[in-house]
C-alpha cells in the first residue's frame, strides 16, 4: 500500500528539505536531529502498513479471523467436541456390574469418563480431550481409582463422533457462501447455512421441492467429507427444525458412497519405492476428492492422470484405469466418491 517510507526515504526526503548551505551531512546536528524523526515515522508507517493489512480477511488467522467474522455476519466458529463411547462392565462371574456415574478409566493414554447408564453393565463414557482422538480406541480400560468388585471394564462402540475444532479454511469458506449466497425467508441458500452451523458437518447440499411443494431435502457428509453417520443426520434435522418456517417438510439424508477403483503403471524416478509414491498418490486424490465433493457432478480422468504424474517420483503413468475404464465417471445428485482401491504398478 505505502511506498518510499523506509528510514532511509524519509531521511532524505527530510534532508532535502533543508538548504545546501547547510551542513547536513551524517554526523551533523541538523542530520542527527531528524534522524530519530525519521526512524519513528518509518515504524508508524510499517504499523500503519500492517493495520491496512487486517481489513481484509484473507489476512486474518485464529481469533482475529473469528472475530471479523463474527461481528459481520454472526458466524462462530465451531468448536471441538468430545467423543462419547459405550463401555460395558462387569463381575468376576461374568454378570454385569453398574459403575458410579463419574468413575474415570483410562485406556491407550486416553482418558474417559461414566456420565451416563444406558442399561445394567452399559454406560456413556466420554472423552476427557476434545477432538478426533477420542473416536478410535476400543479395548481394555483399566479403573483411574480402585472400584470393589468390578472385574472387567471394555470401552466398544462410539456413540457420538468427537470432532476438531474448525480451521480457518472452512470458517473462511462459510464467511464467504453467506455474504455471497443471502439466506432469506427460509430460502434454499438458508437450509445450506442452517445444516453447516452444525458441529461435524462438512458441506451440504439442498434440493429444494424434491418431493413436491414445501419439501426440501437437506444432503449432508462429515468434516471429513464422508457420509454422515445417523448421529449427525439427526441433529442437522433437528437443528433444521428449530430454524426453518412454518410449513416446510424438511428431510435430511446422508449422502452416498460412489466406489471408485484406481489402477495405473508407472515409471518411477530413481531412489523412490512403489509403496511410498502409491500413499502419496492416495493422499493426494484425497485432498482432490475433498475439494470437489458437492461440487462437480463427475470424477475427471483428466483430473487423477494430472495428479498421478505430479505425485512425487511419478516420472511417467501408462494405462491409467478408473473402475476399469478409461474414461469419467459420473457422480449421482446424492453421490460423492470414495477411491476404495487404488493400485499402481512400476512399468
Amino acid at each position: 500500500m505505502l511506498e518510499n517510507v523506509s528510514y532511509e526515504d524519509i531521511l532524505k526526503r527530510m534532508l532535502d528539505k533543508i538548504p545546501n548551505n547547510i551542513d547536513k551531512r551524517q554526523g551533523s546536528i541538523i542530520y542527527d536531529a531528524l534522524a530519530p524523526t525519521a526512524a519513528e515515522l518509518a515504524q508508524s508507517y510499517i504499523t500503519l502498513e500492517y493495520i491496512y493489512s487486517k481489513l481484509d480477511v484473507e489476512n486474518l488467522q485464529d481469533e482475529e479471523l473469528e472475530r471479523f467474522i463474527k461481528f459481520r455476519t454472526g458466524i462462530n466458529r465451531k468448536k471441538a467436541t468430545k467423543a462419547i463411547k459405550k463401555g460395558v462392565f462387569k463381575k468376576a462371574d461374568g454378570s454385569f456390574f453398574n459403575v458410579p456415574i463419574g468413575s474415570r478409566f483410562t485406556g491407550e493414554n486416553l482418558y474417559y469418563k461414566v456420565t451416563e447408564k444406558i442399561i445394567d453393565g452399559v454406560f456413556k463414557l466420554e472423552c476427557e480431550k476434545a477432538g478426533e482422538i477420542g473416536n478410535a480406541y476400543i479395548g481394555k480400560l483399566i479403573p483411574v481409582d480402585y472400584i470393589s468388585g468390578l472385574a472387567t471394564a471394555e470401552l466398544t462402540d462410539i456413540l457420538a463422533i468427537g470432532y476438531e475444532v474448525e480451521e480457518d479454511k472452512s470458517l473462511l469458506e462459510r464467511y464467504y457462501e453467506r455474504i455471497k449466497t443471502p439466506a432469506t425467508s427460509g430460502n434454499k441458500y438458508h437450509y445450506l447455512n442452517w445444516a453447516k452451523e452444525v458441529v461435524g458437518i462438512g458441506d451440504a447440499k439442498v434440493v429444494p421441492l424434491w418431493n413436491g411443494r414445501g419439501t426440501v431435502k437437506v444432503v449432508i457428509v462429515d468434516s471429513n467429507k464422508n457420509p454422515a453417520g445417523e448421529e449427525l443426520v439427526e441433529k442437522v434435522f433437528e437443528h433444521i427444525e428449530k430454524e426453518r418456517p412454518i410449513g416446510a417438510k424438511v428431510t435430511v439424508v446422508s449422502a452416498v458412497d460412489k466406489n471408485i477403483s484406481i489402477s495405473s503403471k508407472v515409471n518411477l524416478a530413481e531412489g523412490y519405492r512403489i509403496q511410498e509414491v502409491q500413499q502419496k498418490f492416495k493422499e493426494n486424490i484425497d485432498k482432490y476428492r475433498k475439494e470437489i465433493v458437492f461440487k462437480d457432478s463427475y470424477i475427471s480422468y483428466a483430473a487423477i492422470g494430472n495428479i498421478l504424474f505430479n505425485t512425487e517420483g511419478v516420472l511417467d503413468y501408462d494405462d491409467l484405469k478408473l473402475n476399469e475404464e478409461m474414461k469419467n465417471i459420473s457422480l449421482g445428485e446424492e453421490e460423492i466418491p470414495v477411491f476404495n482401491l487404488v493400485e499402481l504398478e512400476v512399468i
